[in-house]
């Protein structure tokens, strides 16, 4: 699969990689590598200039616009800037996730109480985004991504703007979102993550795929 911009930059050069359910693989590489790239053709922000790339039944390059929102309906897709909506307090937030799928309003106040106490902030449901910090508002971002049960979870450097602390709390949940079966593909710069909290990694560099390993760390190990 490739994918070259108008101006010819080449961000994804013959990748050909398969990530399969219930993995979690880490997406890394140096700023302008082809990383956010790769993430985003995984949910239809960009698409491919030739070749094939699928995510659960959907074959990216075939949909039309009009079928974008159904796919997303099945991913959970978590931002470094969080996306939340300003106006709308944390329930509303997590709420519209749901609605927008058309969820009756007794299992959207289950699911969205459910996430929240997942991520560790029930008690912040009537709150507001610029009410919460940084790492509580990825924590929202991220009980946003799951409410509608998403066999996959997209996350473009959920903890770039994060201290180690705070960080190492939004890995946690990412690690036990992942233990329930979910597929987590995450883009970082963070090594010590990586290092870590050992999991598959594939580490693109000028738009190619330069190592796909297995309980790989940040920096590929030297015999």
């Amino acid at each position: 699969m490739f994918k070259k911009y108008p101006n010819d930059v080449l961000a994804a050069n013959d990748f050909n990689v398969k990530i399969r359910q219930g993995e979690f693989v880490y997406v890394i590489g140096p700023s302008g590598a082809g990383k956010s790239t790769f993430i985003k053709m995984m949910y239809r922000e960009e698409r491919p200039t030739s070749g094939e790339i699928k995510v659960n039944d959907y074959e990216l390059q075939k949909i039309k616009n009009s079928e974008i929102p159904f796919l997303r309906r099945e991913l959970g897709i978590v931002f470094q800037d969080f996306k939340l909506l300003p106006k709308l307090t944390i329930f509303e937030n997590i709420a519209y996730a749901l609605q927008v799928i058309e969820k009756d309003s007794e299992t959207v106040t289950a699911r969205v109480n459910y996430v929240l106490d997942l991520v560790g902030l029930k008690d912040k449901v009537n709150a507001f985004p610029n009410e919460l910090s940084g790492g509580e508002q990825q924590r929202i971002s991220i009980a946003r991504a799951i409410a509608n049960k998403p066999e996959v979870v997209i996350a473009d450097e959920p903890t770039g703007n994060l201290d180690p602390d705070t960080a190492a709390g939004i890995m946690e949940i990412l690690e036990r979102i992942n233990g329930e079966g979910t597929t987590v593909v995450m883009a970082t710069h963070n090594s010590q993550i990586v290092d870590q909290y050992k999991h598959r990694v594939l580490e693109i560099e000028g738009g190619k795929i330069v190592r796909d390993q297995t309980e790989g760390g940040f920096f590929q190990d030297e015999d």
